[in-house]
């Protein structure tokens, strides 16, 4: 696969854009480095004359724009996510800067899907959408002036995607789950864990944000989450024996 195809294999994700013209903007950034797949997350407004006149003759990416009302349909079928974010939290994600994020994904890439993910303007991502990525990328800016437009954050992702070139074709080839399959695994987990009475699912407290935290470290395979979900599938049947 070369460059070119391995880009095919990376979405760009914008999750609840407000403003049009920022998903024009971030269009036009794409195309000049050679992106193409757009995957915008109930958008505030969308199509819009706004996003058309920004996209200043990035008009195919726009029309090739995919639209969904979750995060989860987003993500369907890439097994590699980074989230873009000014603000680490006291989330305990792997935290990248943009080259290390774009080689991260360039790598695999090579061979499955994956995607970049942004939030929206006035807040960014939320915690819980943080929580469907693997690791977290932050673009080093002046500590006092950190939020940068959405846009501009796009361009300097796209950017580094396009700088890290080919070094990556001969990464080897990891058969990773999916953010499906990955979701299955973590609805199924709580279910087995509120069985055991483990987790109350009326106090659940930050527990199923910590497992999210634990396995997304792990960058899991997908013979891996059969593995552990024949685990929760014995639990499961010797707690009702």
């Amino acid at each position: 696969m070369n460059h070119k195809n391995i880009k095919e294999n990376i979405r760009i994700v914008l999750s609840r854009t407000s403003h049009p013209g920022n998903i024009g903007a971030a269009a036009r950034a794409m195309k000049t480095m050679g992106l193409s797949r757009l995957h915008l997350v109930a958008p505030k407004h969308f199509p819009d004359p706004d996003a058309t006149a920004r996209a200043s003759g990035a008009d195919d990416v726009l029309e090739n724009a995919r639209v969904f009302d979750t995060l989860e349909a987003a993500l369907d079928g890439s097994a590699f996510s980074v989230a873009v974010t000014a603000r680490r939290r006291d989330l305990s994600h792997e935290v990248h800067d943009p080259r290390e994020a774009a080689k991260m994904l360039l790598d695999v890439a090579a061979h499955r899907e994956v995607a970049l993910l942004f939030g929206t303007e006035m807040s960014g991502l939320t915690t819980e959408e943080i929580g469907k990525c693997q690791v977290i990328c932050t673009i080093p800016s002046n500590p006092q002036f950190s939020s940068l437009n959405l846009a501009s954050a796009v361009q300097i992702l796209a950017y580094e995607l396009n700088m890290v070139g080919t070094e990556t074709l001969a990464a080897p080839q990891l058969d990773l789950a999916t953010s499906e399959e990955i979701e299955h695994f973590y609805r199924h987990l709580e279910e087995t864990l509120i069985g055991i009475g483990f987790l109350d699912p009326d106090a659940p407290k930050r527990l199923m944000q910590r497992m999210r935290r634990l396995f997304s470290r792990t960058r899991l395979e997908r013979n891996e989450v059969n593995i552990l979900r024949g685990i929760l599938r014995d639990l499961t049947k010797h707690g009702r024996e």
